[in-house]
């Protein structure tokens, strides 16, 4: 039974964002973290191994519109519980199958759960936050879930080096301290209700156009960074499952310092300038990972990648000045598919690229940033309802 919140002044909306913006580190982080090790040192996994098992993680990023069908039998703040709990238990049960087959499974379980839960946060996000409040609290959002991230690998390093615990069972204990938080959150807060009522089919405006083709991009090159970024540091530098877990604590450190703030020179700068920064940021970062020699100067770049994603939260918040109210829940959902599309793909195909030529691998992500700065030039200075594109402009 749901605790009233008449006189429980936490018990907000944004309250809720927090918390469950602590959850994900936990679970999703936890396995991420480890599976690079896990997989070479349990499951003696190829690059074309674990290209394989990440285009199967984002399936469910791919059949993300699905959500939108969903909401015709749930509320979303329900359907987002459900999909923590998914996630937690996917995490929970990883360590238990270190084999292909086995890891297929327990990664398209978990990774149901996360995908719907990162359609719905945002989509309730957009739905819940104003435009003047989105830029600073989305960032703020993202510190807050560094900060977790930053105990999680904390936790992450002591259960390896000093307890010197198997896999099994520190994704055991991430997945059973990510479900008590859900549990909690479940039981803790009433239903809010949104401003809008969303439409419950699938919405294609041709007016979106730039928003859908900057978040294909995103998903293609996030897939460079999150799937064969993480291995170089494995497999041509050798670090181990305790230095990944240091690498990632410095990257949260990064972002818990920074995040809130670079939401906020967002809302002071503009989309357009914040967007084109970072991609510049990324050709040269991409570069940089195809010919690296180092294995400190590849940590380097690898921490200011990761300091690059919070600059993405500027792609959300230019949808949410264009948008009509009533259509971000579906295409909150529709965005989740065509950032997958190639999320599916490249993994994979890129996997096979790896076995003969690492470096093209990333020379490709090069390109990608390319076009996306192609694209960054044609946001407007003051993007609205009726000013969508900035077409064909360079100044």
């Amino acid at each position: 039974m749901k605790i009233s919140a008449q006189n429980r002044s936490w018990q907000t909306p944004q309250t809720f964002l927090i918390l469950i913006s602590i959850v994900v580190p936990i679970a999703f982080a936890s396995w991420q973290a480890l599976l690079n090790n896990f997989v070479i040192e349990k499951a003696a996994f190829t690059g074309a191994d674990i290209g394989v098992l990440q285009s199967v993680r984002e399936i469910p990023g791919f059949l993300a519109f699905t959500a939108v069908f969903m909401l015709l039998f749930i509320k979303e703040q329900k359907f987002i519980i459900l999909s923590l709990a998914l996630l937690a238990v996917g995490v929970a049960i990883t360590g238990f199958f270190p084999s292909f087959s086995g890891l297929l499974c327990t990664t398209l379980l978990m990774s149901v759960g996360f995908h719907y839960f990162e359609t719905l946060k945002q989509s309730l996000s957009l739905q819940w936050l104003s435009k003047e409040q989105a830029p600073e609290v989305l960032g703020k959002l993202i510190s807050i879930g560094a900060l977790a991230s930053l105990i999680t690998y904390a936790c992450l390093w002591v259960l390896l080096e000093q307890l010197a615990l198997d896999f099994k069972w520190i994704y055991l204990i991430a997945g059973a301290v990510s479900l008590s938080l859900v549990i909690f959150i479940w039981l803790g807060f009433p239903t809010f209700e949104a401003k809008t009522v969303q439409h419950k089919k699938l919405i294609l405006r041709k007016r979106y156009w730039l928003y859908y083709a900057l978040t294909f991009m995103s998903g293609a090159r996030r897939q460079i960074f999150t799937v064969f970024a993480g291995f170089l540091m494995v497999e041509k530098f050798g670090y181990s499952a305790s230095d990944i877990a240091l690498l990632f604590l410095i990257n949260h450190l990064f972002n818990w310092f920074f995040a809130k703030k670079i939401g906020q020179i967002i809302g002071k700068v503009g989309e357009r300038k914040a967007l084109i920064f970072e991609y510049v940021g990324l050709i040269l970062v991409f570069a940089g990972y195809a010919f690296v020699e180092s294995a400190q100067w590849a940590a380097g770049l690898y921490v200011v990648d990761h300091l690059f994603f919070a600059l993405a939260l500027a792609i959300k918040t230019y949808f949410q000045k264009i948008a009509d109210p009533a259509d971000i829940a579906s295409t909150a959902g529709v965005a989740f598919t065509i950032n997958h599309i190639a999320a599916v793909v490249i993994p994979v195909t890129f996997g096979l690229l790896w076995l003969v030529s690492p470096s093209s691998v990333f020379i490709a992500g090069t390109m990608m940033a390319g076009l996306s700065l192609i694209l960054a030039f044609n946001i407007p200075c003051q993007p609205e309802q009726g000013n969508e594109v900035r077409k064909l402009r360079w100044a």
